[in-house]
């Protein structure tokens, strides 16, 4: 194992608790917080202001997130690819689970799959990478419609719901309270909404600023739906999402 550099560590550590310091740090918190003499802490909280890692209020005496932090964090940004990415987490849902997984990001009132892992069993979702799908008949949009402000939910909500199957839901007033407790509850379900015989469960994705930026779903056909319960299924969905949330930067 290679041998970590004790300097770099203790910057590391002071650069950390400013992620929830909203108000800024003073030395003699950092002196508090890390259990580092006076001293140390003075020479890494130059050091970092210096780099502009940091910045010092002279007013105040406290220190903040500078300008180099956000530049690092604009680069990691714009260097992520949710299908990529995407790909990666939902195969690996796929394999704990063995059923069709998807990522999927809102267009409109319409779902599109950026990524799409199948099942190895024969019997499964058909559905395909780049597929357009009214989101208001599936886990998947309805955990994104779910997150969406609620004037622009609303206007969604106004230009009517299409129906796939009998199922679908196609009355406002229902699907808003729907989306309501999917909201509160971090998971959606359907059943038999977009595809007869076919049930799934989705959760959300967030980005670095915690914005819902896209959700990952499991689509089950009935016949192996019973095999666990909607908890089990509903976990494998939420630590997926969670996973790929950490990838993008999501704390």
């Amino acid at each position: 194992m290679a041998r970590l550099t004790p300097a770099v560590l203790r910057s590391l550590d002071v650069l950390e608790l400013f992620l929830d310091a909203r108000h800024g740090l003073t030395a003699p918190e950092v002196v508090q917080r890390t259990g580092l003499p006076r001293t140390t802490v003075h020479e890494l909280l130059t050091t970092l202001a210096e780099r502009r890692y940091l910045r010092r209020d002279d007013t105040t005496a406290t220190y903040h997130l500078g300008l180099s932090v956000f530049r690092l964090g604009n680069a990691f940004a714009e260097r992520l690819d949710l299908h990529s990415v995407g790909l990666r987490v939902a195969e690996s849902v796929a394999r704990q689970c063995d059923e069709t997984v998807h990522v999927g990001i809102l267009e409109g009132p319409d779902v599109v799959y950026v990524c799409k892992v199948d099942s190895t069993q024969s019997v499964r979702m058909v559905s395909r990478m780049g597929g357009r799908v009214p989101a208001s008949c599936t886990a998947v949009g309805k955990a994104l419609l779910a997150h969406l402000p609620e004037a622009e939910r609303s206007r969604l909500l106004r230009k009517g719901l299409a129906k796939l199957t009998p199922r679908s839901i196609t009355e406002p007033h229902v699907l808003a309270n729907q989306l309501d407790q999917i909201r509160a509850s971090g998971v959606a379900f359907e059943a038999g909404e977009s595809n007869p015989d076919v049930s799934c469960v989705a959760a959300p994705i967030r980005d670095h600023t915690g914005a819902v930026v896209a959700a990952l779903s499991i689509s089950v056909p009935d016949m192996r739906w019973n095999q666990r319960s909607p908890a089990e299924w509903a976990a494998f969905a939420s630590e997926g999402a969670e996973q790929l949330s950490a990838e993008l930067g999501y704390p």
